[in-house]
């Protein structure tokens, strides 16, 4: 058997790569959409993609399996397991729990599991020439790493409303399925830690049914399904505002993306008429460089690993928008939108200076140390605006700051006023610079950023205050 566990840390995401050597070929679990990462791993291991399979309808990142499939002439294998409005809307091999398909040697054998979602399957692998016992199972958004996937994002992400008890139920149901299962079965997720889809988990890549029963909390509510439903449900992180699109575009029959766009780069005439036009422009430089100076009305994402989940926050998919990024960073920045399903570049300018070379000025931020920001809080007539999530705040925040989570900022602008000074801040700097930018953009003048924030604050022994 060969195996590759294929991993985007921009997403906290995993697929896998799994062939049978004599029969050279393979199957593609949970693919993600710049594909030829698959396509590379079965040329350079002379095996042939058959199969391409997902455990759930994803709500965090636009699967590549159409795409996958459309160049590698491969079956898709679905699940047709949720009832009425969890069907895939595109032609496809479906799978009920109880079904039985070989890849090659390889038998896979399919389990409903649902929960995080109602479709929801794991696939539990057997490597028939060695053992006809399973060896590992795969299984999505369902158990991670010591956590389990969330019900409640159909309901706040989507709008699906009741079904996250409904999903929490289900998901106790499948947790006493799995606790059944061999304890030496290797447990494969589909998300590491950073992932939006649970709120603890682990950051190493996979795990075993009788390592999970141990240490997964949900394993431990062997008897209190109540107790196990408010646990689950409580404290989750706020899911990003792209989720719904993902929800619909990955299961709808929707045009495909079979490689990598390559991005137009803009004249200068044609960037400032574009700005004149209120397209956005997401600044992809480091928030340092981005203090230093920066153009009117542009917004702070950093090209990091959480790139593409703070633009899925800020961007609509009908709208176009400009990157300013190097040339060199272009391809990596495409892929991470386009995990998304974020297509829409207008183009990009690779610095600043096309702007000032027209004559026009910069503009930059104040960045506060600790010891400015210990005086301030001393003061009054100050807005400390807390920019992380609700759970993070509530577990402990600077005294006297207000909480506005960063991904719903515009939409409650009205919490800050623009009469007196503002000072932002997160848990380390990144999201606050976002929340400068957009306060920026929407003409508050007197912004400070405190890119420290809680972490440095409580490092250095400042207090804090919990709850809300």
């Amino acid at each position: 058997m060969f195996f590759q566990h294929v991993y985007d840390k921009t997403l906290a995401q995993a697929s896998y790569f799994i062939g049978c050597q004599k029969a050279g070929v393979a199957m593609v679990i949970d693919p993600k959409r710049d594909v030829d990462t698959y396509l590379e791993i079965a040329a350079q291991n002379k095996m042939k993609i058959t199969h391409v399979a997902e455990t759930h309808i994803h709500a965090d990142f636009l699967s590549g399996a159409r795409e996958l499939a459309a160049l590698t002439g491969a079956e898709l294998y679905l699940s047709d397991e949720g009832g009425e409005g969890w069907q895939y809307e595109f032609p496809h091999h479906g799978l009920k729990d109880g079904d039985t398909f070989m890849v090659g040697n390889l038998k896979i054998d399919v389990l409903h599991t649902p929960g995080h979602t109602p479709e929801s399957i794991s696939f539990l692998l057997t490597d028939t020439p060695a053992s006809p016992e399973p060896v590992m199972l795969f299984t999505g958004d369902f158990v991670f790493v010591g956590d389990i996937g969330r019900p409640d994002l159909l309901e706040k992400a989507a709008g699906m409303k009741g079904t996250q008890d409904a999903g929490a139920h289900q998901m106790y149901k499948s947790v006493q399925r799995f606790n059944a299962l061999p304890d030496y079965i290797q447990v494969w997720p589909g998300h590491g830690a950073g992932s939006a889809c649970g709120k603890a988990l682990g950051a190493v890549p996979s795990s075993t049914v009788g390592y999970e029963k141990i240490r997964n909390w949900a394993f431990q509510y062997k008897t209190d399904e109540q107790g196990f439903v408010k646990f689950l449900l409580e404290d989750q992180p706020e899911p990003p505002k792209y989720f719904a699109m993902m929800k619909k575009l990955n299961k709808v029959d929707r045009p495909l993306l079979t490689s990598v766009p390559k991005q137009r780069k803009l004249s200068a005439q044609e960037f400032v008429e574009a700005k004149n036009k209120g397209i956005k422009i997401i600044d992809t430089r480091l928030k340092t460089e981005f203090a230093k100076g920066f153009i009117p009305g542009t917004i702070n994402i950093q090209g990091t690993n959480s790139f593409s989940t703070w633009c899925g926050w800020f961007l609509t998919y009908e709208e176009p928008f400009i990157l300013i990024a190097k040339e060199e960073a272009l391809d990596d920045l495409t892929r991470k939108l386009m995990r998304i399903g974020l297509d829409n570049v207008y183009g990009y300018i690779e610095d600043v200076s096309v702007w000032t070379d027209l004559g026009n000025k910069l503009e930059q931020g104040t960045v506060l140390s600790t010891e400015e920001m210990k005086k301030m809080v001393q003061s009054n007539h100050t807005q400390f605006i807390d920019m992380r999530g609700v759970a993070e705040y509530k577990a402990g925040h600077i005294p006297g700051s207000k909480n506005v989570f960063v991904g719903t900022l515009e939409k409650n602008l009205e919490k800050i006023s623009k009469d007196e000074p503002v000072v932002v801040f997160c848990q380390s700097g990144d999201r606050s610079t976002i929340g400068f930018s957009l306060l920026n953009k929407h003409g508050y003048k007197n912004v400070k950023s405190y890119v420290g924030g809680v972490q440095e604050w409580m490092n250095e022994g400042n207090p804090v205050v919990s709850g809300l």
